[in-house]
């Protein structure tokens, strides 16, 4: 079980280095600066502690191998520490030997700096606190935090001792001092609520996880348990885990530890919460997950994460693009298409919103069952998005549709809103393996435990509760007992259990026919001279600079984007260069006048047929050579034409029986040639079939569960109700969504107007009575 308890002096001495901040660096720093100032100064003292006693053996070594030659393996045999100082200095020592000029004592404490090994100078830089000891000499406070972190009566060190009373002061062993340094970290990260939540998950929902994830299989982990953060932000879900490990009897040997962080000042916190711990942080990596596959050679067993979501990663995509070509195979996804063919998918999601790339870094670090019999356990949290935003064939749509059709996701569990710190949205814990028990392959647990909390006393940001152990039972007994069952009084968790294909559906494209009712028009005619992509400020230009428009507006560009400006409009160069464009004028001059001829041959006759009109502006054209192409003629026709129910449907194309198209629906689609009208193929006479433009309008999407046939859905569900619309089956799509209201949504019944009045007049009993007499009067 994971602790979360503090001791009386583990709460002592978080508070006389609370105390620190305030009387030290008040009118320095920002109360938000506060942490980065306070946390590496108790990483030091804890550091400097645990090497005073060895710290004369250290010299003596280092004075009789020289400090060049010095074997840093040596170094670390004598302190019996990952870590060690090879200069003259201790925090001691810098204190006892201050003197009033603040530049020697930060030359002294760079010097004290600089002696540490490696792993701790990366803190040290990633904290950025040479810079920040140097602020602290500026404004004689650098002596003062020196001499107030060691202060006799805080006890960092891991030996028993007195405060300058007589009073003893225990021991802090390297659980207490990752207790009293996160503890601190909890503090700061409350006072600045606006970040706690992208670096620091509660502890709560962290315990939550670690059960999920090692619980079902405590009794068979496997002899070296690698666990994997790729936002690991200050470490919360490596250490707790480790902690939860250490609980069950697992050797700390046999635990290792890493995970990624982007921002410099949290990995330097997760760093120094490891080499405080004792813990190896060498598996800890500064970097961004999403450009940098830090891990790339390596494969774990569990990972556990809260990565950020609702966050940009357009500035990432440059990254891993070039052009349009995505050069980071772990975003690429092998699925099968409508018709079973087998296609390797760019899966990543828009950029507006970069959290599933985490899952896809997850299941791309799954260890394989043949490293790993047991299989790889994920617990990832994300918000709703990660379940439905994207249509079928997008990235979002198609992570989804690979973790079901590849049986990775386990369970997902609704938790309470409210239970961090920077978000009150709802948020979902993924459960991924790829070994599930027997009982749940091929199935999908979904949870819904979004009522398990307690009620917090005092808000901490927008965390207004918690998930109490008692609640965090009732989640895990639901999950392992693998049952469906309503929420109750008693046990507020409910649980429903779906096949993998009841999320998976083809999305449909349904069409129907474009009608046109044309006829010739002057007013559309002359309309025909505005670009029709930007008709307002076409008819603009041309009212400004009338025939002047024909010749070139080149030199009245400034004077364009003047009144652009001034009207708010804004417009791409490349778009305004289309518009300005003589020839693009003369073009649409030369279809104007083309129309006027034609109009004096055809005249104003209404056709409710598109095609004959056609067919008839094309005999004329050609009657009267007109030097006029079909495309143009086409265009000119559809100027004249508007959309009309009553029409005739326009015909796009006539197909022969053995055409392309057709053979494509027969052979590779399997629709037999009864069915083909279904498909947007009438047969118009023997062996000849005729394809209908389709109206954009009119277009619509039909979900159909994957469990159910296309074409039955289409004739029990659409042809009734429309009977021109047929199926555009190459363009179907296999999507995959996961909907927690659709399944666990109880609507509440409207309150009768009998029971509204009773409540608005016992109201209006508490004052004047005013609503009663007005229900009377009424």
């Amino acid at each position: 079980m994971i602790k979360n308890n503090m001791d009386s002096s583990h709460s002592q001495i978080v508070a006389l280095i609370w105390n620190i901040a305030d009387d030290v660096l008040r009118d320095v720093f920002l109360r938000g600066q506060y942490r980065d100032v306070i946390l590496p100064m108790v990483v030091l003292r804890r550091l400097d502690a645990l090497l005073e006693p060895t710290k004369e053996e250290v010299e003596e070594e280092i004075k009789e191998s020289g400090i060049d030659n010095v074997d840093e393996g040596v170094l670390k045999d004598i302190t019996g520490l990952s870590y060690f100082n090879t200069s003259k200095w201790t925090l001691n020592r810098l204190k006892s030997q201050a003197s009033d000029n603040n530049d020697i004592l930060y030359d002294n404490f760079v010097e004290y700096l600089n002696g540490y090994s490696e792993n701790v100078q990366d803190v040290l830089r990633n904290f950025e606190y040479y810079t920040k000891a140097r602020k602290l000499a500026d404004n004689d406070r650098l002596l003062a935090i020196i001499e107030r972190i060691t202060d006799p009566t805080i006890n960092l060190t891991d030996k028993n001792t007195t405060d300058p009373d007589g009073l003893p002061l225990p021991a802090l062993t390297n659980v207490g001092m990752g207790t009293v340094f996160e503890e601190l970290l909890r503090r700061f990260n409350e006072e600045n609520n606006e970040e706690a939540g992208e670096h620091f998950t509660p502890r709560d929902a962290i315990a939550l996880l670690a059960h999920l994830v090692f619980e079902p299989v405590k009794e068979n982990l496997p002899k070296i348990i690698t666990l994997y953060d790729p936002a690991c932000g200050s470490g919360g879900m490596l250490t707790e885990s480790r902690e939860y490990l250490l609980d069950l009897g697992v050797r700390s040997a046999a635990i290792q530890l890493s995970g990624t962080e982007i921002n410099p000042e949290t990995y330097a916190i997760c760093k120094s919460d490891l080499i405080i711990k004792g813990v190896d942080p060498s598996g800890i990596y500064l970097g961004n997950t999403i450009t940098d596959n830090s891990f790339g050679d390596k494969s774990f067993g569990y990972m556990i994460t809260n990565p950020p979501y609702g966050k940009s990663w357009k500035e990432d995509k440059k990254k891993i693009y070039h052009e349009k070509t995505l050069l980071d195979h772990r975003f690429e996804l092998t699925l099968t298409n409508f018709v079973g063919d087998e296609e390797v998918v760019d899966s990543t999601p828009r950029t507006s919103d970069g959290q599933l790339l985490f899952l896809l870094e997850e299941v791309d670090k799954m260890k394989s069952l043949d490293f790993q019999p047991q299989g790889s356990r994920v617990a990832s949290i994300h918000n709703g998005s990660s379940l439905f935003t994207g249509d079928a064939g997008s990235g979002e749509s198609n992570i989804r549709r690979y973790l079901i059709e590849n049986d990775l996701v386990d369970a997902i569990i609704q938790l309470p809103n409210n239970i961090f710190y920077n978000t009150g949205i709802s948020t979902y814990v993924w459960m991924l393996t790829n070994k599930k028990f027997d009982k749940r392959k091929g199935k999908v647990q979904l949870i819904d435990a979004s009522q398990a909390f307690e009620k917090l006393r005092k808000n901490q940001g927008s965390r207004n509760c918690t998930i109490s152990e008692s609640f965090r039972n009732d989640i895990l007994k639901v999950y392992m007992d693998f049952i469906e069952q309503e929420a109750s009084d008693e046990l507020k968790v409910s649980s429903r259990i779906f096949d993998g294909d009841d999320f998976r559906y083809y999305n449909v494209t349904i069409e129907r026919p474009l009608r046109l009712r044309s006829q010739f028009n002057l007013l559309k005619i002359d309309e025909m001279l505005y670009d029709s992509n930007d008709f307002e400020l076409s008819k603009w230009l041309h009212q400004t600079y009338k025939e002047k428009v024909f010749l070139g507006l080149d030199a009245e560009v400034s004077a364009i984007k003047e009144y652009l400006n001034d009207q708010e409009i804004k417009i791409t160069d490349k778009k305004l260069n289309k518009l300005i464009s003589a020839k693009a004028w003369k073009d649409r001059q030369k279809l104007m006048n083309t129309a006027k001829a034609l109009m004096k041959v055809i005249g104003t006759d209404l056709y409710m047929d598109y095609n004959l009109f056609l067919a008839k502006v094309s005999a004329v054209a050609k009657d009267l050579k007109l030097d006029v192409s079909t495309a143009e003629l086409k265009t000119i026709s559809r100027a004249m034409s508007v959309t009309d129910p009553g029409a005739q449907p326009v015909i796009k194309k006539e197909h022969k029986a053995n055409s392309k198209d057709i053979e494509i629906l027969l052979e590779v689609y399997g629709i037999s040639n009864d069915r083909l009208t279904d498909y947007g193929y009438v047969p118009v006479r023997k062996g000849v079939y005729v394809e209908y433009e389709s109206d954009s309008e009119l277009r619509d999407n039909e979900k159909i569960s994957v469990k159910e046939d296309v074409y039955d859905y289409f004739q029990r569900e659409v042809r009734p109700y429309v009977e021109d619309a047929w199926m555009n089956l190459p363009q179907t799509k296999i999507g995959c969504e996961i909907s927690f209201n659709k399944y666990f949504y109880k609507p509440t019944p409207l309150r009768s107007l009998k029971e509204n009045e009773r409540d608005i007049l016992a109201l209006d009993e508490q004052s004047q009575g005013f609503i009663k007499s007005l229900f009377e009067l009424i």
